[in-house]
């Protein structure tokens, strides 16, 4: 067994990427402090190959030191848009048919092994690192997920929260 070279893993270029048909899936960050967690989250969107992040409220955006530190280079290949308020946001999407799941522990929550798919687009809606997502935005939401969890701290690094239920919705709409 062997690791593989760079030049054998057959990336894609920028411009490949860009062309190649994409999950329908976004990435809604709210008022995440961290450039880096945003950083991640653009590497695993790439990765993942999602459709578009969405930063919001005091979410910093590109560019920033800290995003392009994680990132390394995602910010060039997946799209993204800033807007100030998620309640507005949330409302744009769902009028063009997304359906909107709050990543967040509630007495609603649905963990992510007993989750279904929907047909339609999804956005996966990430909130704070500290507090979550604002209690006003639950209501806005179609559904809420959870990643379920069996230790003493009961919370994830909300990057790490995002590439874990990015890779479960991704590998079931292979």
């Amino acid at each position: 067994m062997r690791k593989l070279k760079l030049d054998e893993l057959n990336r894609l270029s920028v411009e490949e990427f860009r062309q190649r048909k994409k999950f329908p899936v976004a990435i809604v960050l709210d008022n995440i402090r961290s450039g880096m967690n945003v950083g991640s989250f653009f590497r695993t969107g790439d990765a993942f190959a999602v459709q578009k992040i969405y930063l919001t409220g005091y979410t910093p955006v590109p560019p920033h030191k800290e995003i392009f530190k994680t990132a390394i280079g995602a910010t060039e290949t997946i799209d993204w848009e800033y807007h100030p308020e998620i309640k507005d946001l949330i409302l744009e999407l769902q009028s063009r048919d997304w359906y909107c799941i709050g990543i967040e522990q509630t007495d609603a929550s649905v963990f992510l092994q007993d989750a279904r798919i929907p047909t339609q687009p999804i956005a996966l809606i990430f909130g704070n690192e500290v507090n979550g997502l604002s209690d006003s935005v639950l209501p806005e939401l179609d559904e809420i997920w959870e990643v379920p969890q069996y230790g003493t701290k009961h919370s994830l690094n909300v990057s790490v929260c995002g590439g874990i239920v990015l890779w479960d919705v991704i590998r079931r709409m292979i």
